[in-house]
């Protein structure tokens, strides 16, 4: 079996480059070239001895998912179906002009939260992407849009729960952290979270911290248990208390993400109350008009309406974007990601991969 040396943090990759009897040194060269270059044969690798070269060929591999399908949207919006070495496919999204380039990245095959407009819990979890398979989907992104050298954001918004795959997650974010890297600062990235409130806690203590967005969805408890699953672990309540436990810098907020079904979450007491649980937290609320698909039991709320709702909320203090829906033809917008013939197939009663 070959080390895949584009799972490896500076240090890791270090420690192999001795073991083959090389200097350490060598290591930052080869990051360089898998990260900053997106190089994925050793025969590239010009700078390096021709013996470290043939050493590696021997007993390495740098891994890069197939793109099994490439869409484009009418408004330049990507759309990269990848597969995986174990024949799994995730989805992977590249959003230009947001105003900066975006790369919204998978970080499981599914998902277990099944919130209730959202097709990807649809397929369940099938299972958690390694640190390396997260990592490579910004990697084959930066290389397929020209970008490797250019500046971008990351949001891991795509498919999957990042805090549900805690540890690969944050690995993944040290490793595209890296200088010798993509040098990605943590307030480039941003997490977004249904409110798993032990993870939450033990972001909180990291030092490299992404930006946190909070799908929240519903300002009751009731509303929130419907759309919500996860809800009937940790209530609204437990999640704002750790959203206000969570370390902000003086020109930080919590992005709360907030998807408006019509006639159910979207009236104006609904934004009243949204105002009363978002009372004494540093918020920003990004609104999310639904994405409405086959699958998906809701409909997108009026213009007229989601307008309402968000000047209710302007008018009681609270910083308010409203996200306009990109890729939405070839079905690459928030809460779209699924990839067909998939599913998690598990006894009955059996609870998925990980803890929640």
């Amino acid at each position: 079996m070959k080390t895949d040396l584009a799972a490896l943090e500076l240090k890791e990759l270090e420690d192999f480059v001795v073991s083959l009897g090389h200097k350490k040194f060598h290591a930052k060269q080869i990051y360089q070239w898998i990260w900053k270059r997106g190089a994925t044969d050793f025969v590239e690798m010009t700078n390096l001895p021709r013996e470290l070269r043939e050493a590696l060929t021997e007993s390495a591999a740098v891994s890069l998912p197939e793109i099994v399908h490439h869409d484009v949207s009418q408004d330049g919006t990507q759309k990269f179906v990848l597969r995986l070495e174990d024949g799994r496919q995730i989805e992977s999204v590249f959003i230009p002009d947001t105003p900066k380039q975006t790369f919204c990245v998978s970080t499981q095959v599914g998902c277990a939260m099944g919130c209730a407009f959202c097709l990807t819990g649809k397929m369940g979890l099938i299972r958690h992407l390694t640190a390396a398979e997260i990592g490579a989907q910004v990697r084959l992104l930066a290389r397929s849009t020209g970008l490797l050298d250019k500046p971008f954001n990351i949001v891991l918004m795509g498919m999957g729960e990042p805090l549900h795959n805690y540890d690969h997650t944050m690995k993944a974010l040290r490793m595209l952290n890296q200088k010798d890297g993509f040098d990605m600062h943590p307030k480039r990235v941003t997490l977004s979270t249904v409110g798993l409130v032990p993870m939450m806690d033990k972001l909180a203590q990291e030092e490299l911290m992404p930006n946190l967005a909070v799908s929240l969805h519903a300002a009751t408890e009731e509303q929130r248990r419907a759309i919500v699953p996860p809800t009937k672990k940790y209530s609204l309540q437990d999640i704002i208390d750790a959203c206000k436990r969570f370390p902000l810098s003086k020109r930080r907020r919590i992005m709360f993400e907030y998807v408006l079904l019509a006639g159910v979450n979207d009236s104006d007491e609904d934004a009243r109350k949204l105002v009363k649980v978002l009372s004494g937290v540093k918020a920003k609320v990004n609104l999310l008009p639904l994405n409405a698909a086959p699958g998906i039991p809701f409909e997108r709320p009026s213009d007229e309406r989601i307008n309402t709702f968000a000047k209710i909320l302007v008018d009681r203090g609270l910083m308010v974007s409203v996200r306009k829906s990109r890729g939405r033809d070839i079905r690459a917008a928030c809460g779209q990601l699924i990839v067909e013939g998939q599913s998690a197939k598990r006894p009955a009663g059996q609870p998925p991969a990980g803890e929640l």
